[in-house]
């Protein structure tokens, strides 16, 4: 190296390790579907690989790079691999990430406009996109966080400080059993006491059922609590399934109450047509959150706050430090650390305005009608097979299903449902993952990748079904 001491390389170094990183991201990216998805290590095998002291002296940084592509990322699940159902896949796309080789590189702080100017007004342009797709009217606005459960957080600290003014005595949240635990555990940081959050059953649905919050609502109010907010899902991580967004909307507007939607996983697919009736409402919303790194293809980490009116936040999270005063010089410059809980920030917003500039909301679009395909192309598969029952139906590209052939017994086909996630795992095609509804095993596919292929869905049912006869009950 040049000079260690000064953390730097010579040119030609940096241009070498550059073009063996990038080298290193397209062999990924082109190899990506001939390899499994399904790469794991064993944490006493990995502490004797990795564990060490702190290095003193340096190692030539292609030689890390290396042991990295054959030791690390040998051992993770590839989430953006066209055969991963699990979770919520994250299928980034190779623009966004050299953007983040960009933002890294250099190494912008976006908390102020002081400090970031151009790489602010992208966010604020790329934050009105995602307004704009979601349907929420002018003067709404928000800014790019971690993901959605900082999202949620945000956003639920807002509605406690505009709707509350921060006095929660009394208060009362609503949300169904199929809402995401970041919704909870946001609750909880921001004060929230156990007894203050209301959990309502779902429906046959598995949506958040309204007389039932209606009747809550009343209940609680001739107790004398105080009813303050609903939480609603636009696609939950269990099913897809989509809360009646316009109903509910309607209900706190007549009952005062502020309407959150925890749109991490389903929001972005507003923007397809197909997409747009099972959304009807997201436009009524007091506060949103939706995490790109899901169904726009973005790398982690990206999450988005949005609230129904933008100075909401400034009102809820400015504070002004003496150590500050050069960065609020003027109310036309935007100072995204007085809208959040963050004052250092890294360039999020820069991706995903690559990545639309780059494609055109266009083929965003096709992607995501092309996820929605893919489930009712996985549900058709299910329901061929004859040993499949599918819970629930493809909704937002998500379907459940159980093993479950006609001449099986239930507890039987319970254990092999319990035991077909691990068995999966050991095969190595595709990855699953299993929950819980009705207190029943049920796996699922969530098939966002807009890589993956209608062959691939067929073949992760052919393996699943045979895997699922060779398991004992």
């Amino acid at each position: 190296m040049t000079d260690p001491g000064r953390l730097e390389l010579s040119r030609d170094e940096m241009r070498a390790l550059g073009y063996l990183v990038v080298d290193t991201l397209v062999e990924h990216f082109e190899r990506m579907g001939e390899i499994s998805p399904a790469g794991r290590g064993e944490r006493a095998e990995l502490e004797s690989l990795l564990r060490e002291p702190p290095p003193e002296q340096g190692t030539d940084p292609a030689d890390l790079v290396r042991f990295l592509r054959e030791q690390v990322f040998t051992r993770i699940l590839h989430v953006d691999h066209p055969r991963f159902f699990a979770f919520v896949p994250s299928p980034s796309n190779f623009v966004a990430v050299m953007a983040d080789a960009l933002a890294s590189g250099f190494n912008g702080f976006v908390g102020s406009w002081f400090s970031g100017s151009g790489m602010a007004q992208v966010e604020l342009v790329v934050v009105d996109w995602l307004r704009q797709f979601c349907g929420l009217p002018e003067g709404a606005g928000g800014l790019f966080v971690s993901g959605g459960s900082m999202a949620n957080l945000t956003c639920l600290a807002v509605a406690r400080h505009v709707r509350l003014e921060d006095r929660m005595a009394g208060a009362v949240v609503y949300f169904s059993d199929q809402t995401h635990s970041s919704v909870e555990r946001a609750l909880r940081v921001l004060g929230w006491a156990g007894e203050q959050l209301t959990r309502l059953p779902s429906g046959e649905d598995f949506r958040l059922d309204l007389e039932t919050l209606r009747r809550a609502v009343a209940e609680d109010r001739a107790a004398g609590r105080r009813p303050f907010c609903v939480v609603a899902n636009a696609g939950t991580t269990n099913t897809g399934a989509v809360d009646p967004l316009a109903d509910l909307a309607r209900f706190c507007r007549a009952e005062d109450l502020w309407l959150h939607v925890d749109g991490a996983y389903g929001a972005s697919a507003a923007l397809a047509p197909e997409a747009r009736a099972a959304l009807a409402g997201l436009e009524e919303v007091d506060s949103l959150s939706l995490d790109p790194h899901k169904w726009l293809f973005q790398p982690f980490e990206i999450g988005c706050a949005l609230v129904r009116e933008e100075r909401w936040l400034v009102e809820t999270f400015r504070i002004l430090p003496e150590y500050l005063r050069d960065v609020h010089r003027s109310e036309e410059e935007v100072n995204f650390c007085d809208r959040g809980v963050q004052l250092t920030r890294n360039f999020r917003a820069l991706k995903l305005w690559m990545s639309l500039k780059a494609f055109g909301a266009a083929a965003f679009r096709e992607a995501i009608s092309r996820g929605l395909r893919l489930a009712e192309v996985a549900e058709r598969r299910l329901r061929e097979s004859g040993c499949f029952e599918v819970v629930t139906p493809a909704q937002l590209g998500v379907v459940s299903f159980r093993y479950a052939p006609p001449d099986l017994a239930a507890e039987e086909a319970e254990a092999i449902n319990q035991r077909l996630v691990g068995a999966m795992l050991a095969d190595g095609y595709a990855v699953v993952t299993s929950t819980l509804l009705r207190g029943r095993t049920v796996l699922r596919l969530c098939t966002i990748n807009p890589r993956t292929t209608d062959q691939e869905i067929a073949e992760t049912v052919r393996r699943l079904a045979r895997l699922g006869e060779n398991l004992p009950g």
